[in-house]
């Protein structure tokens, strides 16, 4: 349960507000859940509490926030700090988050110094340049692993010889000879390719995808023409409708689960747990727990390799298409916080170099040595970073990372190490064996080798279309929400219908979302893209 205090308006200014040293617990909402939630009582949260005095507790949300958000809206009773993902705009609207920007610039140091050029992505928008999200994306943030693609166990490439896995047909035909062959894996029925859509993980599992295999990365429900910012809700593409139509084949072929759309999150976790699904369609995210289960479990072939999967050879998988520094989706310090300069003090220690190194090197002597000046992460201790499911949650290391910025992988601090553990060559040491050998057979080194580079991309000026603030109660969220109850209903239901329906199916979802008022809310978007580049680009 959330406790409520009562706390000053959003108007009110910050200068010259007392604020305690005593210890204090300050309440959060995040919409996201948080498997390795440790209660702060873990050796680096408490090292955490010992240096602000500040305990956090937690609420987390396993249904991305829509529904508990809109309720503190409605009731204005709101916790201290919160995390509300993409429903910023109904927490601005309500007028329940302060502007952060005195108290930044007051007592914020180390958030100052961590956004550095991209402080100007923190505005709200061209009309209100107030900062009401710390955007949590990580700073000039590397990345050396793909985040998206078609994950195929690895004992399916081995049996198999290890075949091109580069067009949805290559993925479906060795998903297809390795379930002939094994029909049962530890004496359970063998499962093709299994999809997610619980609630709105739906996005993420079935219909993002979509853009993807056809080379476009996700902004969210729309595409963005990267010459125009003209907005479209992608399913409108003529090419996202034969990844549909693959689908449908897919499920028509005995291939994809039949339980993939009434089946729960924890249920799907649970199947590849099993070891007996050979494919998914995912975000490397959602899928951790149960790759961490398999790997504890000792089950490494049963472990997902990630492929660059497209609908044809034509498209390049952009996982690796730079955003540039994602402002929008972060933590807000509500009306109802007693004591906001405590607060942003505890964001900005997280921020900070010691608050960065706690959370992701931990406690020296510990978590990691120092060795001639270096910091050293033992090897046993690096094998239970590898291998413990629960090692978040047991030692905290990471548990708060995700409340505040914090820099990317490959950025160095104030003694030229990196702030973060992750290399290249940490990332290759902490593969399983059979990982090793899958990728020696295909003549890599790291899963990021079979993906098209970053450079092969142009940089996308307004980021990420889905984080785009969009007015609560505005007629576009309201056809946006038309649209997505349309997209629930009819993308389960041509995937799921017989081949000789799918067209007729298909139409009706394209007559669904027009007569929604798709193509007024694609104008109202093109204009909040636009906006986005010139408030980014001043």
């Amino acid at each position: 349960m959330i406790i409520v205090l009562a706390g000053c308006s959003q108007e009110t200014s910050t200068e010259g507000q007392e604020s305690s040293d005593e210890p204090v617990t300050f309440t959060l909402f995040s919409a996201d859940p948080h498997s390795q939630w440790d209660n702060m009582d873990s050796p680096v949260s408490q090292k955490v509490v010992e240096a602000t005095g500040v305990t956090l507790e937690g609420e987390f949300d396993v249904s991305g926030g829509d529904q508990k958000i809109s309720l503190m809206a409605a009731s204005g009773d709101y916790p201290d700090l919160i995390w509300p993902k993409g429903n910023s705009n109904i927490l601005v609207d309500a007028g329940a988050l302060i502007d952060l920007t005195d108290l930044i610039e007051e007592h914020a140091p180390n958030l100052k110094k961590i956004y550095g050029d991209y402080f100007d992505r923190l505005k709200w928008s061209t009309e209100d340049p107030s900062i009401y999200i710390l955007p949590t994306a990580e700073v000039d943030h590397t990345y050396w692993e793909p985040g998206h693609g078609f994950m195929l166990q690895h004992d399916v490439v081995k049996e198999l010889g290890y075949p091109d896995i580069r067009t949805v047909y290559d993925f479906e035909q060795a998903i297809r000879e390795y379930k002939e062959k094994y029909p049962e894996i530890d004496g359970q029925p063998t499962i093709g390719l299994s999809l997610l859509a619980d609630d709105w993980r739906i996005l993420i599992s079935t219909t993002n995808p979509a853009l993807y295999v056809t080379g476009v990365s996700d902004d969210g429900e729309f595409y963005i023409d990267p010459d125009t910012y003209e907005a479209t809700m992608h399913y409108r593409r003529p090419e996202e409708k034969d990844y549909f139509r693959w689908l449908n084949h897919m499920n028509d072929s005995g291939l994809l689960d039949p339980e993939s759309f009434v089946q729960s999150y924890d249920q799907y976790l649970a199947k590849i747990s099993s070891g007996r699904v050979l494919g998914a369609i995912d975000a490397d995210w959602q899928v951790a727990d149960a790759q961490r289960a398999l790997r504890e479990e000792g089950k490494h072939e049963r472990m997902f390799g990630m492929y660059p999967v497209t609908l044809s050879e034509e498209y390049k998988h952009p996982n690796f298409q730079d955003t540039g520094y994602l402002g929008g989706w972060g933590i807000g310090i509500s009306i109802d916080c007693e004591d906001p300069v405590r607060a942003i003090k505890f964001i900005d220690f997280l921020a900070s170099e010691e608050g960065q190194i706690l959370q992701n090197w931990g406690i020296e002597g510990e978590h990691y040595e120092v060795i001639d000046g270096e910091r050293v992460i033992p090897e046993e201790e690096m094998d239970r970073r590898n291998n413990s499911a629960n090692y978040v949650r047991d030692t905290g290391i990471g548990v708060l990372k995700g409340f505040a910025p914090s820099y990317g992988d490959g950025v160095t601090d104030s003694t030229g190490q990196t702030y973060t553990i992750v290399s290249p060559d940490q990332i290759i040491e902490a593969y399983t064996d059979v990982e090793k050998e899958v990728l020696a057979n295909y003549d890599v080194e790291m899963w990021k080798d079979l993906y098209p580079t970053k450079e092969e991309f142009p940089v996308k000026p307004w980021g990420a279309a889905y984080n785009i603030p969009v007015e609560s109660g505005s007629q576009l969220e309201l056809i946006m929400q038309r649209c997505l109850d349309i997209v629930k209903k009819r993308i389960p239901e041509a995937i799921l219908a017989s081949p000789d329906d799918f067209d007729d199916i298909w139409d009706a979802f394209m007559n669904d979302l027009e007569e929604a008022g798709v193509e007024e809310a694609e104008k109202a978007y093109t204009e909040l893209v636009r906006e986005r580049v010139e408030l980014w680009n001043e």
